[in-house]
């Protein structure tokens, strides 16, 4: 029992002695608790953005869209008379839905004709498609009953007749964009690549990091005393293994009958601008910390949330500016997006220009600085050496 003791005693020792492992395991709770406590704060979400095709222009059409923007879920992103480019419209404004008021809207309402509000909901994310139509609904449904009453009252229906009467007209929701809304082709793509970046990270921490603690520094600047080709060397391995993750990751595709086939070309191009700026990041860190073990936390304090916070399934416009700031400077937030744009909501190539422009940027800032400290201590060995 003594010696059993004694170990335990020293376990504590040994872990108060860590100052990174005493942070990350104490205040890494608290941090995560308080960070995803104002991820989620607002507990809904709100001004999600719609557009609106009025082809009606009437009196009642605008009551409509003024009841879409008095609803708190809903924000009218843009109001057009014709459905010209209204696909990319939808990207560029990230649109939930689109809402179609036919014309002739007001007219076949007061005449009983029984005109469609066609409603265009976009399911590339469950989660707002679900909160932007429930509140259509709710929108249109209060004007089809608000409307019929009124009518019915002006006609002198009784009115403990007036809800047995009929709808003036009828809605049609139309899911564009994973049709059956499965989650699995919702969520499990953006899983894996949070996965890639995982990994990635963490084999990158040990790249420099091993050789300051094994004392095998020395011997790469012998070998090559050129900071460039040792960052070189020490990425390309990784991003010939990121390529067949990637290989295996569309043999998944294939393997669950997921409907993943077109833009996977330019797709595949932004996943090679994804995977370096990881790599960059995973250097700089390795070179920065000469220590394996807090080299590799440090990284998995970066990627445990990142998933989280790169806004693929809660909206990053409903976190804090601050939750923001943070979630910019990871890769994965920037690469997501352009996934789903190209794969699942099947838009033009240019729409993830910004995206793939934010990564390049990490990935250079990342590199640049590098770099700079490698180039350091290589140089420090060469005094050394004199």
């Amino acid at each position: 029992m003594k010696t059993f003791l004694n170990l335990i005693k020293r376990e504590f020792g040994l872990f108060w002695s860590n100052k990174v492992l005493r942070i990350l395991f104490i205040g890494a709770p608290l941090m995560y608790g308080i960070l995803l406590g104002y991820v989620y704060s607002k507990g809904k979400v709100t001004d999600l953005p719609i557009i609106v095709v009025d082809y009606d222009r009437s009196a009642l059409s605008r009551k409509a869209i003024e009841m879409m923007n008095d609803n708190e879920v809903l924000s009218v992103a843009r109001l057009q008379f014709d459905e010209t480019n209204l696909n990319r419209l939808m990207i560029e404004k990230d649109a939930t839905c689109v809402v179609i008021i036919p014309k002739d809207f007001e007219k076949d309402v007061l005449t009983k004709r029984y005109p469609e509000v066609t409603t265009i909901v976009n399911t590339a994310n469950v989660l707002t498609a679900n909160y932007s139509s429930s509140a259509l609904q709710l929108v249109l449904g209060t004007l089809k009953a608000g409307t019929q009453v009124e009518t019915l009252r002006k006609q002198g229906v009784p009115e403990n007749l007036l809800m047995s009467q009929y709808e003036p007209f009828k809605t049609t929701f139309i899911k564009k964009n994973n049709r059956s809304t499965n989650y699995m082709y919702f969520l499990w793509p953006g899983v894996l690549a949070t996965v890639l970046q995982q990994v990635l990270l963490l084999g990158l921490a040990l790249s420099f990091a091993s050789e300051f603690e094994n004392g095998t520094f020395k011997y790469l600047v012998n070998k090559s005393r050129s900071a460039f080709m040792l960052i070189l060397v020490k990425i390309m391995p990784y991003l010939i293994m990121s390529f067949g993750i990637w290989l295996m990751y569309w043999g998944f595709t294939k393997w669950f009958r997921i409907p993943f086939y077109e833009n996977i070309f330019p797709l595949t191009l932004i996943a090679g601008v994804f995977v370096i700026s990881v790599c960059f990041i995973g250097i700089l860190v390795s070179i920065l910390v000469p220590n394996q073990l807090k080299a590799t936390e440090i990284l998995m304090v970066i990627a445990t949330p990142s998933f989280i916070l790169s806004g693929f399934t809660w909206p990053l416009s409903q976190m804090p500016a601050w939750v923001q700031y943070i979630a910019n400077i990871i890769p994965l937030t920037h690469f997501l997006p352009a996934f789903r744009i190209l794969i699942i909501e099947k838009g033009a190539v240019d729409l993830t220009y910004p995206y793939v422009i934010k990564m390049i940027i990490i990935g250079t800032v990342s590199a640049i600085a590098s770099y700079s400290v490698l180039f350091y201590k290589v140089r420090k060995i060469k005094r050394e050496e004199l």
